[in-house]
């Protein structure tokens, strides 16, 4: 089968499309026949080494963790599905990749695709969705009535991290450029900061949580909008010591992690807030809740561009320019 791999870190001609074997499916496992891929800024980044200390790549690895596909094989132990079955899901930090004509997806990280969608609006949901419901629901514990900042709110989190916490009772407040903030406010976002204009750090008050999104002193500056008892919820770093913990991490690790992290976690304190770094998890049983909002209409995906299989490398340039309003997706399949 043909798939997109990652020969060797550091350089982008390492990455290249390969014939390699189709996965052999464990007995938890299904293959799926892969009909569209979304694209996810971490999949750029696995390249350049970043993730080297936390990913445990047997190179060369396939790329790309989210995917929506039909059932073809299942092993013995699986009872969810079956074959014919048309499913969505992501395998991130699992032992595949997306960017494949087959994939073996774990039982555990699958649902039914939703009815409402086709494969490549479901392909652009897992990895923000669950990212969005494990940052606000478990870390956050959004409450009605509470208030959320989620920076930059017309990318792939922000579209969807919008739309939950508005699901959840919650207010929001968004940063975005001037193009894009009738977008956000069609999401529900109730305070938009055109960050072209003004700096949302003397703008916004009183916010129980913060989603962090984006890279640089963003997470610093949205300490002076929060209110005690809030919570720091970051996607893209530092991570801190507990991250090392639940990974079973070394001592060094551990030491390093908790080195890196000292700064934001001393500078929250001073604000009686709680910081921690967040890493999704893949998990099934969210995702078909997840897929239940966007039956009944509650969450709708926002997709920017759909790139064919043979194109995947240019979907991955256009993402990591950062301007992508939404998704991004992959379609393997025509339909």
């Amino acid at each position: 089968m043909k798939a997109l791999i990652l020969k060797r870190y550091g350089k982008a001609d390492q990455v290249a499309f390969a014939d390699i074997p189709r996965p052999a499916i464990k007995p938890d496992e299904m293959l799926v026949q892969v009909h569209a891929a979304g694209l996810n800024p971490i999949d750029y980044m696995i390249p350049k080494g970043m993730f080297k200390p936390i990913l445990k790549l047997q190179l060369p690895a396939t790329l790309g963790s989210d995917l929506a596909g039909v059932v073809v094989e299942v092993g013995s132990r699986v009872t969810r599905f079956k074959v014919g079955d048309a499913v969505f899901a992501s395998i991130f930090d699992l032992d595949g990749g997306s960017l494949a004509e087959f994939s073996a997806v774990p039982e555990h990280a699958a649902a039914l695709k939703p009815v409402n969608l086709d494969f490549v609006q479901a392909a652009s949901i897992p990895m923000v969705g669950l990212t969005s419901w494990q940052a606000l629901n478990e870390r956050a514990r959004l409450k009605p009535g509470q208030k959320v900042f989620v920076p930059a709110g017309a990318g792939g989190i922000g579209t969807f991290a919008i739309q939950l916490a508005k699901h959840l009772g919650a207010k929001v407040g968004t940063t975005t450029s001037t193009a894009n903030v009738d977008l956000v406010r069609s999401l529900g976002a109730d305070e938009v900061i055109d960050y072209k204009k003004q700096e949302f750090e003397k703008v916004l008050r009183g916010y129980d949580a913060v989603l962090g999104t984006i890279r640089g002193d963003g997470l610093e500056k949205a300490l002076q909008i929060v209110k005690p008892g809030s919570n720091i919820v970051s996607l893209i770093g530092p991570p801190d010591a507990a991250f090392a913990r639940s990974r079973g991490m070394n001592f060094v690790m551990k030491f390093v992690f908790g080195l890196l992290s000292r700064k934001i976690i001393r500078l929250a304190k001073k604000r009686d807030a709680r910081y921690s770094f967040l890493f999704m998890r893949p998990d099934g049983r969210q995702l078909a809740e997840i897929g239940e909002l966007i039956e009944a209409s509650r969450i709708r995906p926002v997709i920017d561009k759909v790139v064919p299989f043979v194109q995947a490398k240019e979907g991955l340039a256009y993402l990591e320019k950062g301007r992508a309003k939404g998704k991004v997706v992959v379609q393997m399949v025509s339909t």
